[in-house]
């Protein structure tokens, strides 16, 4: 199940290691499109406009853990380029304890900070209770996203992104099953899709935790190698912290977008609460094959193949913007159908709302498929700070640009939906001019670094 990232056909090796992880990751989007199905079609547009809200809430807190994650695989997966397998063993422990601790804290403090929140949101107060209710139930699974996300990045960095899929699978499996049973059985409201989704993450968090000391005893550290020195735990911090601060920064940007949103009313809001789940469930290919191109950079990147680089930053370009012009003629034609999904055919001013959302965003998927491109390369070269830089630009953008045009009534909400795209672009031209100069640096230094390895 592990494939070695630095050998063979460089568009093969990447595909290949890329398909499990596209397909976990779309088997996770079930988990929030499996409440959102759910609770759209028999608990009605407020509670769906509640559920909605809250996936983007919830999505910002867990990203800060799904970043300190990432930046920790990038790391693992240089050391396991260069075969430093204490080094890395050493980069396991100084991660694990450092995102732990990180998650105790982030958990113990959203549970002081929920109604503060709310209120930052601008939730309607016809749905203020309903969102509360499940907020604070959903809350309870944040330490099973960090036991999931910690083990399934440390097996990629590995080139093995086939278990994680495994696990991931049987937890979204099980989380529509408790949806059924729990909302439509048991009649237990918006609380019973979020206690579904906390136990499908339990599942998944425990497992894959124990798969990975049983079945890799050499991923185990010893005990010298649980306390590891300053130098790599200020490497682990920087990486982590870079990747969290960008997953982080991005979505409260949409965060403030889904607070922009609300002071439209629940028609908005449950037309924007369906459509970004299908927007997500869209361009989230793209994303992961990012993940997984960055982990072929790290691992070639560790081993001093430059060339490879280079192969696979072109092919890796041309697959991701041919892929995402694919399935933004798809969603284009599909939209409205795709909607209805969501919602009752009856609620056509949700349907016509969340159609515009959709074609506005999928006309520019190749826009964020290089993104995600970008982001990959720069953390994967020990860059981790350009993504950061290229978040801000994205976000930064956006949010302006919402803020501005949307009140302007001859705009509204089409000034959130043209904002996004924008953000994107500019990201883009940014980051590919830095690519350059960066790219060139970085091959040059590993050039220089290879000719004094020659005796």
């Amino acid at each position: 199940m592990k494939r070695d990232l630095t050998q063979g056909n460089v568009t093969g090796t990447i595909l290949l290691f890329a398909g499990p992880m596209i397909l976990g990751n779309l088997l996770q989007q079930l988990y929030n499109i499996a409440d959102t199905l759910i609770v759209g079609r028999f608990l009605g547009k407020d509670a769906l406009a509640a559920v909605g809200s809250a996936y983007t809430l919830m999505t910002f807190l867990t990203s800060i853990l799904i970043g300190l994650c990432m930046g920790s695989g990038a790391v693992f997966s240089v050391y396991y380029g260069k075969k430093e397998m204490i080094q890395m063993r050493r980069s396991m422990s100084a991660s694990f304890l450092f995102i732990a601790a990180v998650t105790v804290v982030l958990n113990s403090a959203v549970f002081w900070l929920i109604h503060p929140i709310l209120h930052v949101l601008r939730v309607p107060e016809s749905i203020y209770e309903l969102m509360y209710e499940y907020v604070r139930t959903i809350f309870f699974g944040i330490f099973f996203v960090f036991l999931y996300n910690y083990f399934a990045f440390l097996l990629r960095a590995l080139g093995n992104s086939f278990v994680p899929l495994i696990f991931l699978g049987a937890a979204s499996v099980l989380n529509i099953a408790l949806d059924l049973l729990f909302v439509v059985g048991f009649g237990m409201g918006a609380f019973g899709a979020a206690f579904a989704t906390v136990i499908a993450q339990a599942v998944s968090g425990i497992g894959i935790a124990l798969y990975t000391l049983l079945k890799e005893p050499g991923l185990r550290p010893a005990g010298g190698e649980l306390l590891p020195g300053r130098p790599l735990l200020t490497e682990i911090v920087r990486n982590s912290a870079a990747a969290c601060v960008q997953q982080s920064v991005m979505n409260f940007g949409i965060l403030m977008i889904q607070g922009l949103v609300n002071s439209f009313g629940t028609v908005v809001m449950a037309a924007f609460a369906a459509a970004v789940k299908i927007d997500s469930f869209a361009y989230m290919p793209a994303q992961e094959f990012g993940n997984a191109y960055s982990l072929f950079i790290s691992q070639n990147h560790g081993a001093g193949k430059r060339e490879r680089i280079i192969q696979g930053t072109r092919k890796a370009a041309a697959v991701s913007i041919l892929f995402c012009l694919a399935v933004s003629c798809v969603i284009f034609v599909f939209a409205p159908d795709l909607m209805r999904i969501f919602v009752k055919a009856e609620e056509t001013e949700i349907i016509q709302t969340g159609v515009g959302y959709l074609r506005v965003e999928g006309a520019f998927y190749w826009g964020i498929g290089l993104l995600f491109l970008l982001y990959g390369f720069y953390r994967g070269v020990e860059k981790p700070e350009m993504s950061l830089v290229l978040t801000v630009i994205s976000l930064g953008t956006r949010v302006l640009l919402a803020y501005v045009l949307s009140p302007v009534p001859a705009v509204g909400v089409w000034g959130i939906w043209s904002a996004i795209p924008i953000g994107w672009i500019l990201a883009d031209i940014t980051g590919i001019c830095c690519m350059k100069k960066v790219g060139g640096y970085y091959c040059s230094r590993l050039r220089n670094a290879h000719k004094r390895r020659i005796p």
